[in-house]
């Protein structure tokens, strides 16, 4: 194999199902330039060693002397089952051998804590849903798993995170140092798995991509593994969470470990920094170093960012796509799409072409700078993706797509005569109308997620979301009559929100369960940024932001004052509570009470509240 000019790396730990897009899009781009790219999903292999018989062993023997709870000493009595069973599950979860199905729901499988379920699954998934039933008890069997190894073996895990606290509050860098020290059975895997990929590929520069607070950890353990037995190789990292988190990076020690840190886009800074580290050209973008002990921001490059349409294809060359392992969180269909299904990521535009809402991170180049491609370019995308992947399923995840955009996409889908399933994020425009739905229907849309938020009229208004609830339903009406299923997003605790408007907006949210115009949802609860107008102008929105300490090493997150709202943390259990049971078609007809152990006011909403919206379409 030839030396590659740059390693991307997927630091664990993240989404099981399909590849995080950025390395295959970053691939795509600069071997477009000339360079030879090799990718890592580095938290793909980690998963897949440690739920292997052999790897699942070690595990257990790691564990064999530590003082647990009575589900955790459950799993280890049972560990031979654990380990009999862990291969054929896996390659049942990776559809290499869908036969198990029948298997696993005859009760093959050892059961802990996770199968305490109070659902019928013979009610949702019947006779026939024998693969979905199998997959969801598969998931169970892994979950248990997942809470042994958090609590025997390394209780920063989780499946899609790692040690997601220190990334959430990186405040302090000594904080992380302090954390870099532990070794545990896991980290040992992941250098392992690192070394291997580094003599195969001899990599000239080795770039790690941070999604996330919990790959940020494991993405320096890394690093300082490679500056320890290859310190000959420049590593450089970038990706959402140093975005967002380190805009005013003045910390001399990350440069201990990472040669160099790029912001925003990562295809002109990359595309600088190689042709610096390889061709010896002094021009560098977006990109912190270290000159004479201070960190120094390189931006001389006189070329813009290149538009969505000229950064080429997603290149998946390299990536296992067989061995993504896909798994049902739970019963409902909608909520699965994210864990179920091994989806092209590809986006339609850069950047969100509303670009105002309040709580969004506007100020920052990845939300304000919208750059879209035509409909020809982006089918020329997907028949290329189709072509080397041989999968024909597709998750576009712009911040938001466009009415306008969709529409020319959908019918130059069906004017080329593609044959493929996609789904996408959106705002809940009018410009969806019924006939807009079933044209995307029609060219393979079979689900959107969109923002409801706070459900408040007032808090919409408020937080420049640009839609209101009469909006909402009118437009999820139109995809329901298409077929489209629909997830929203919702969000408590904005600022000067009350106790009565989060009850409201619950109700609400009950009733558009009620009447199947969305299938999922998830509440988040508000978080202030730094690049958000709340963040900005905090007195406009009457709360008053608190400062970080200063010199802090992560600055986007920060904590506010609320003196008008309520208290909105002790709101979540219930809402969380609620929605689960919606998500269900259960509890419609329960009191709002019921979901809480605290006393609620009663809802202002009339208990036809929606109704009357789809009568008025009607």
């Amino acid at each position: 194999m030839l030396q590659a000019d740059l390693l991307l790396i997927t630091p664990p730990f993240i989404q099981l199902n399909t590849p995080y897009p950025a390395t295959a899009c970053l691939k795509g781009f600069l071997q477009e330039k000339g360079f030879k790219v090799a990718q890592l999903d580095l938290s793909l292999a980690c998963i897949l060693e440690m739920l292997s018989a052999d790897g699942l062993r070690k595990l257990f023997d790691f564990a064999k002397n530590i003082n647990c709870s009575a589900n955790a000493k459950k799993i280890i009595q049972f560990k031979d089952e654990y380990i009999r069973h862990i291969d054929a599950v896996i390659t049942f979860l990776q559809s290499k051998d869908t036969t198990y199905a029948y298997a696993i729901n005859n009760g093959a499988l050892p059961e802990a804590k996770r199968f305490n379920i109070q659902q019928d699954l013979e009610w949702h998934f019947g006779a026939d849903g024998i693969q979905d039933k199998a997959r969801f008890l598969a998931t169970l069997f892994i979950e248990d798993i997942g809470d042994f190894i958090t609590e025997c073996v390394d209780n920063r895990f989780g499946f899609s995170r790692y040690a997601e606290q220190i990334g959430l509050n990186a405040i302090s860098y000594q904080t992380i140092l302090d954390e870099l020290k532990a070794d545990t059975p896991i980290t040992k895997i992941m250098c392992d798995l690192l070394d291997n990929s580094i003599k195969q590929h001899q990599p000239k520069v080795i770039g790690f991509t941070i999604p996330f607070p919990g790959n940020l950890l494991m993405a320096l353990k890394s690093a300082e593994f490679i500056k320890k037995n290859y310190p000959h190789i420049p590593i450089v990292m970038g990706g959402g969470f140093v975005n967002t988190e380190l805009r005013q990076l003045n910390e001399p020690k990350l440069f201990e470990l990472i040669d160099y840190v790029c912001l925003d886009d990562g295809e002109l800074p990359l595309l600088k920094l190689l042709n610096h580290l390889i061709k010896g050209e002094e021009v560098l973008a977006r990109t912190f170093k270290l000159e004479q002990d201070s960190v120094v921001y390189n931006n001389n490059a006189e070329e813009n960012d290149f538009a969505h349409k000229d950064c080429g294809t997603p290149d998946y060359d390299g990536l296992p796509l067989a061995d993504y392992i896909s798994v049902n969180e739970t019963t409902n269909p909608m909520h699965n799409l994210w864990s179920n299904g091994r989806w092209n990521k590809m986006a339609l535009a850069h950047g969100c072409y509303w670009h105002r809402c309040s709580f969004c991170d506007v100020s920052l180049d990845y939300i304000k700078r919208y750059s879209s491609s035509s409909a020809t370019v982006l089918c020329d995308r997907i028949e290329a993706i189709i072509k080397q992947t041989g999968q024909r399923g597709f998750h576009f995840v712009d911040e938001a797509a466009s009415p306008a955009l969709l529409r020319k996409l959908a019918e130059e889908i069906i004017h080329r005569k593609l044959s493929l399933t996609w789904w996408t994020n959106i705002r809940f425009e009018s410009a969806f109308t019924t006939e807009l739905c079933e044209l995307l229907a029609a060219s393979g849309c079979v689900a959107v997620s969109g923002g409801l938020e706070v459900a408040s009229d007032r808090l919409l208004q408020k937080m420049e979301k640009g839609v209101s609830i009469e909006q909402v339903t009118m437009v999820t009406s139109a995809f329901q009559q298409s077929g489209i299923m629909i997830h929203a997003y919702l969000m408590y605790g904005f600022p000067t929100q009350t106790a009565q408007e989060t009850i409201d907006s619950l109700e609400i949210v009950r009733q558009l369960f009620e009447h199947k115009l969305i299938q999922s949802a998830f509440w988040h609860r508000f978080a202030m940024t730094v690049h958000s107008p709340v963040g900005i102008n905090p007195e406009k929105y009457g709360v008053e932001r608190i400062p970080h300490p200063e010199n802090a090493f992560a600055e986007n997150g920060c904590q506010h004052i609320d003196k008008t709202g309520c208290n909105h943390e002790k709101y979540g259990l219930g809402l969380t509570k609620a929605l689960y049971n919606f998500m269900h078609d259960n509890g419609f007809d329960y009191h709002l009470q019921d979901w809480f152990d605290f006393k609620i006011p009663p809802t202002t909403m009339a208990p036809n509240y929606i109704k009357r919206f789809l009568k008025k379409k009607k």
